[in-house]
């Protein structure tokens, strides 16, 4: 498989999107969340992104609330939409971040999932639907540029395809020299793959195969060193739904339930296209470890449970240590 990139590193999402689907919206459950993540040994923390399509808190301010009552894990989003926000605030809000957690964020970006809701999600704030994924990658080359922009010698001003700007040098700069590593949160077509092996510092899908994902991995490791990056330019991650319970009927009956309240659709309709596993937590562990076994450094585990904390301990006894092990 692809060139592994360092050690395996877990992370768990906040319930942001659970919140909303419960009707609460209390910053202090997903503090709490945070807090005890940290404290079980979770790596990292991660917050979702929507405004009308699948509501939830936004993820940067609530990020830099668990930036403020964490000190070790790292902070993320998966997935950030840069196009519901124009890209100079967006830049300004995430170097506000990066200071706020001291360079622990990182940034898994998507450029809109392929879906009625979020083409109208798109038009409510004045976005473009049309040619996004292209788009996503002009933020991301405009954001870079203001966040270096105040080096000397440096150039100050962008011109790219769909957006231009001056004077970012008075942007504040980010925490971190040069800014946030820059994730793409994308599938395993060609295209994808290129754009994560050029211009992205990681590749977070959500593919249903570890095989595919092998494969994708290997691919992207041979375009990253044939575009002259170094090794371990590029993080293999993952973003994987789980729901534990001993009793494997109600596991699935329980993210059966999780999946419809959170897409309007079946476990079967989505599983197509991403990851699932349900059961014990070393049954979950043995289909995550197959994900691993493929080059898998980053996991990204979203519970699926509209009451996830519970599963937080078990979660973290059985497959943070059996999943690091593994990847040994």
């Amino acid at each position: 498989m692809g060139t592994s990139a360092g050690p395996l590193r877990i992370g768990v999402l906040l319930p942001t999107r659970e919140q909303a689907i419960n009707d609460t919206f209390a910053a202090a459950p997903l503090l709490d969340f945070a807090r005890q993540a940290e404290d079980l040994g979770f790596d990292s923390l991660w917050a979702g992104d929507s405004l009308t399509a699948r509501p939830r808190l936004d993820p940067l301010i609530v990020l830099s609330a668990a930036g403020a009552v964490t000190s070790r894990v790292t902070l993320g989003t998966a997935a950030l939409t840069p196009a519901l926000r124009h890209p100079l605030i967006g830049a300004n809000m995430i170097s506000s971040l990066d200071h706020v957690c001291a360079s622990r964020l990182t940034l898994g970006l998507g450029s809109g999932f392929p879906m009625p809701e979020t083409e109208e999600e798109f038009a409510a704030v004045g976005a473009s639907f049309a040619g996004r994924a292209g788009r996503l990658d002009d933020i991301v080359a405009l954001w870079r540029r203001a966040w270096s922009a105040s080096a000397p010698g440096a150039d100050s001003t962008y011109e790219g395809r769909y957006w231009q700007a001056k004077d970012l040098d008075r942007l504040p700069r980010p925490h971190r020299t040069g800014g946030p590593p820059l994730w793409l949160a994308g599938s395993d077509t060609p295209r994808v793959l290129e754009r994560v092996a050029r211009h992205y510092d990681g590749w977070l899908p959500f593919l249903p195969d570890p095989d595919a994902y092998g494969r994708a991995w290997q691919r992207i490791s041979e375009l990253s060193a044939g575009a002259g990056r170094p090794a371990g330019a590029v993080t293999p991650a993952l973003y994987a739904t789980i729901t534990v319970d001993d009793d494997a009927a109600a596991a699935r009956a329980e993210l059966e339930h999780y999946i419809s309240h959170y897409y309007g659709a079946s476990l079967e309709q989505m599983a197509r296209f991403q990851a699932y596993a349900w059961g014990s937590a070393e049954d979950c562990a043995a289909a995550l470890e197959a994900y691993v076994r493929s080059g898998a450094r980053h996991l990204v585990i979203r519970i699926g449970s509209l009451d996830p904390q519970p599963q937080l301990k078990q979660i973290a006894d059985v497959l943070l240590p059996r999943l690091k092990e593994s990847a040994k």
